[in-house]
């Protein structure tokens, strides 16, 4: 087993470089729990290469938490939300990670796809979060999206409130 912050160090640089074969040397021979903290507190999941599915799923079939959140409350969730990687999304999602869990900002995952204009990203994340959730500001994703004239957004958000609206009166 390495010393703890030099695993963690090992993972991380594997992950942050989407290097899939030192990353499993790593997990497969138990060297690392995919959860260790490198130097700066990070783990492997929240400095991965984002854009990299096979990462993602390696390091949570390893028992990595797909809920883990930074010193701002920043989850992997957030941040592929903000990157618009909404491959990498669907595997977080898969593996349990929350849609409905906000940051320090009382973003959701949602407002921050939104306020980066990530029409696919909202568009995946619209029937699954609480739309109505409002951020430390008071704003709503679809308050976001319409003060950023995203119009294609903003279709989507009125299409999925309205659904939900339909379905609870049934």
């Amino acid at each position: 087993m390495l010393v703890e912050a030099q695993a963690g160090n090992r993972l991380t640089t594997a992950a942050a470089k989407g290097d899939l074969t030192e990353l499993k040397t790593l997990l497969r021979g138990k060297e690392v729990h995919p959860d260790t903290a490198n130097e700066f507190g990070k783990t492997a999941l929240q400095v991965m290469m984002f854009g990299n599915c096979s990462v993602a799923r390696e390091l949570l079939k390893h028992g990595a938490s797909a809920n883990v959140q930074d010193g701002l409350g920043i989850s992997p969730a957030h941040d592929a939300a903000r990157t618009g990687f909404v491959d990498t999304l669907r595997v977080l999602v898969e593996y349990g990670a929350s849609v409905n869990t906000a940051d320090s900002f009382g973003s959701l995952p949602v407002h921050i796809a939104v306020s980066e204009g990530h029409v696919e990203v909202v568009r995946f994340l619209a029937p699954r979060s609480d739309l109505r959730q409002t951020d430390k500001r008071g704003e709503s994703p679809l308050d976001r999206a319409r003060a950023s004239n995203h119009s294609g957004i903003v279709e989507i958000l009125e299409r999925q409130l309205e659904s939900d609206q339909n379905s609870s009166q049934q």
